[in-house]
């Protein structure tokens, strides 16, 4: 082989020397870029990072974290607001017939009532006392409730009368709005207030009063007794409208 031919060799050789060298470079490079992308993904605040993320806010959690609930009080009720008519003026006292009442209820001899407002017909009421098993059979002797319904002369129920529950038992002041129709149980136009988990003896310091849907207040203020007595602990109130 001649010189030239031998110097040929040699170069050919340093080039691929270099290129491999080159090549090995190149891979390298690409590793370290992968690495760098993989490491940057999974922690994207690293250190490394070039353009980290903007910080968010912390969360810290005490070792036993608890919720405590935002409670309404037993008796809230949202306020009901009559405004009274310009042009009504005071009716005759008028009683309530002994005819009107159930043979299970026992009126007091004070049991009468001055409606508040005009009332072109007269309003029966009629009181009976059962046991709550009537209406909730696994009650037992676990509750206490006034309900009932309001009706017209021919036995049709009134819908949406706002009856008002007011007064005091056992030292718990009760101010409640329901609904003529809240409480099918009653019938189509039931009502319904539980008032204690047990039964409690009163007398004249709870009261009914119905509303008219347009005339406003209907009946004056309804007192009703309660018993301490099982047999007597659902008390049903039946309101007839004499249209």
């Amino acid at each position: 082989m001649t010189t030239q031919a031998a110097n040929e060799v040699r170069r050919k050789k340093k080039k691929s020397i270099l290129w491999n060298i080159l090549t090995i470079l190149v891979l390298l490079a690409t590793a370290c870029l992968v690495l760098y992308f993989v490491a940057i993904f999974r922690n994207p605040v690293s250190p490394l990072n070039l353009l980290p993320p903007a910080a968010t806010a912390t969360i810290f959690l005490t070792d036993t974290p608890t919720i405590t609930p935002i409670q309404q009080p037993a008796t809230w009720t949202p306020t009901w607001t009559l405004a009274p008519s310009s042009t009504r003026t005071r009716a005759a006292t008028w009683t309530l017939l002994p005819g009107v009442a159930s043979e299970t209820f026992t009126p007091s001899p004070s049991l009468t009532f001055t409606p508040e407002s005009t009332i072109d017909s007269p309003v029966s009421v009629e009181i009976s006392y059962h046991p709550a098993t009537e209406i909730y059979p696994d009650s037992s002797c676990n509750l206490l409730a006034i309900g009932g319904e309001i009706v017209d002369s021919q036995g049709t129920s009134l819908l949406f009368f706002p009856v008002e529950l007011g007064g005091s038992l056992n030292g718990q002041v009760f101010s409640q709005l329901k609904l003529s129709g809240s409480a099918p149980d009653y019938g189509t136009s039931g009502f319904e207030f539980q008032l204690a988990d047990h039964p409690i003896a009163s007398t004249h310091t709870l009261y009914l009063q119905v509303y008219g849907d347009v005339e406003g207040v209907l009946t004056d203020k309804i007192y009703i007794d309660t018993f301490d007595d099982c047999a007597r602990n659902l008390i049903r109130v039946t309101f007839t409208v004499n249209k």
